[in-house]
Order: structure tokens, then C-alpha cells, then sequence
């Protein structure tokens, strides 16, 4: 069996555990988290191995509360995000305390991966169908011929990812006939609406097409992605330091660099699950009846592992 990893980044959970950290809040009815059923969906769907990237300080409380338990289960290997892990000839900036952003947590991955390799985030639950997907997908044959980089994202249905609660942020997908990514525009605070989905601006309501292909940062790559990703992340502090440049290294937005550079090939492969994540506190009474739902329809067993 060909090994696909599954890379979880974890790293933002917060400086310490308990009431509030929304990644850690039970969900099942044993206690699980979200993390759980995605790594459970994960190697039903192929995957063999899981990578979670956190943070050094984390480390003793987060083996303790979910990592021992799935080293029982799969192989489990960890990266550690950190502020000073940086390119020979950087360094951090004495007033940096931001985090570096989603690119910098994979490629902190970058000595545990060898193998084809997706990406999620802890605090999302995706479904079972686009694990399946992306795992068929990464075990195909794919070469990187003339540097474009083959790249694969779970596309959801802008409407199956909606809070009730409050409007999202979602990168609405501009997509080919052939499912190829032309583009993501990153499109804030989307409501849900009676007639379907609207972009809330000041006090007006900006219809926006309820079907679209969203990205919830859900993505396949090839292991030889890693050096793109960290090319990229030399020019993204090049950029830094001459002033031009103060966010994030964002893994969507360096990927949409690619694209537009023709240096990766982007595969949209579409899913009708439903998204659910704890955006809002809101939001968690209903998680945990979407699982209970679940649960009462055998797509999960109550006790997740048993």
C-alpha cells in the first residue's frame, strides 16, 4: 500500500488547554474532538500516517489528550511550529510575536514527510467524502514536468459551509471546464440568507451564488512540493524585510501565486459534505447535534475507535 500522510495544523490552539481552546472542545459522546473524526475519516479513506504540527510548548498536554491515543492506532509523527524556524540567513524580528502563517506550518513538516501528503486544520470536520478523494487522488501517478507542481483541494459547496450564527470567510473558487483552478477570491463575511448566501456589506446584502466552490483549506500535494513552499517563504521574507511585505506566509495565497506563475496545476475535486467548524461559541450546541445526528444514522460508532 503506497503511504499518504495526513498533516493537521494544530499549532494555533492556543497557550493552554481548557475551557475556550474551540479545537479541544468534546464533540462526540465520549469526549471526542474534531481532530478525532477527521483522522478516524482519514485512514478509512487510505491514509497511514498523520503528522500533527503544534508547538513545542504544547507538546507534553496535546500527546496527553489526543496524540497517545492515535499513536495506538497509526503511525504519528510531530512538527513544531515555531517563530524562529526560519531559512539559513534569517532571523526573527525582536518585536515578531505573530505566527509566520499556514505555509510556515507545513513546511515545518517538511524532515516527517516524505511521502504524498494532505492538509487540514484542526478545528474543521470535512466529512468522509473528500478524504476519499484526495487520498485517490495523491496515489495516482504524478511527475512534475517543467516545475508545475500537481496540486489537488477539496472543493465544498459554498452552502454547505454557512454558520447561522454569523457571516464566514471562504475562498470562492473560479474553476475550468475540467475542474482545474483558474483562481480563489477570498471573499469575506458570506451570510446565509433565505434566498440562499449574501456578502454583508455595511447594511447591504450582496447575493452571491450559494452553489460555488469554496477552498477550506483542505489540499494535496506531492512531497517535492515542500521545496516550492520553502522557496517561497525565502522571497515571502525578502519581502519583509525590505518593508514590502507584514502578514502572513499563507499556504492558499502562495499556491495562487503558483498558478498564476503556471508553476502548479491545481485539481478542484467537488464534494457535497458539510463543513462544520466552531467559528462562533455559538456554533458548538450545533456541531455536537450534527454528530449526534451522525452517530444515530451509523455513520460513526459511539465510542469512535472501538
Amino acid at each position: 500500500m503506497k503511504k499518504t500522510t495526513l498533516v493537521i495544523m494544530a499549532a494555533g490552539i492556543g497557550s493552554r488547554f481548557g475551557k475556550g481552546i474551540k479545537q479541544l472542545e468534546p464533540v462526540g459522546g465520549n469526549g471526542e474532538i474534531i481532530m478525532d473524526y477527521s483522522i478516524h475519516d482519514a485512514l478509512e479513506a487510505g491514509f497511514n500516517k498523520v503528522v500533527f504540527v503544534i508547538r513545542k510548548d504544547l507538546e507534553e498536554d496535546f500527546k496527553r489528550i489526543i496524540g497517545n491515543r492515535i499513536e495506538k492506532i497509526t503511525e504519528v509523527a510531530y512538527a513544531f511550529q515555531e517563530l524562529d524556524d526560519l531559512p539559513k540567513g534569517f532571523e526573527k524580528p525582536a518585536d515578531r510575536t505573530k505566527p509566520w502563517g499556514t505555509g510556515q506550518a507545513v513546511l515545518c513538516a517538511r524532515d516527517v514527510i516524505q511521502e504524498p501528503f494532505a492538509v487540514i486544520n484542526a478545528d474543521d470536520y470535512y466529512g468522509k467524502d473528500p478524504f476519499v478523494k484526495l487520498h485517490d487522488y495523491l496515489i495516482g501517478e504524478h511527475t512534475i514536468e517543467q516545475g508545475v507542481h500537481p496540486i489537488c483541494m477539496a472543493g465544498f459547496v459554498l452552502g454547505n459551509t454557512l454558520s447561522d450564527n454569523g457571516g464566514v470567510t471562504r475562498g470562492v473558487c473560479n474553476t475550468d471546464e475540467d475542474g482545474n483552478l483558474i483562481g480563489i477570491n477570498e471573499t469575506s463575511n458570506i451570510v446565509r440568507t433565505p434566498e440562499g448566501a449574501a456578502v454583508k456589506q455595511d447594511e447591504e446584502l450582496v447575493p452571491v451564488d450559494v452553489n460555488s466552490l469554496v477552498s477550506m483549506n483542505m489540499w494535496g500535494m506531492q512531497p517535492e512540493f515542500l521545496d516550492a513552499l520553502e522557496t517561497g517563504f525565502v522571497e515571502f521574507l525578502n519581502r519583509m524585510e525590505h518593508g514590502e511585505c507584514k502578514g502572513e506566509y499563507l499556504l492558499p495565497i502562495y499556491i495562487d501565486e503558483l498558478l498564476k506563475n503556471g508553476k502548479a496545476r491545481v485539481k478542484v475535486l467537488r464534494t457535497d459534505a458539510t463543513w462544520f467548524g466552531v467559528t462562533y461559541q455559538e456554533d458548538k450546541a450545533a456541531v455536537i447535534k450534527a454528530f449526534q445526528q451522525l452517530i444515530k444514522e451509523g455513520v460513526y460508532k459511539e465510542k469512535l475507535y472501538d
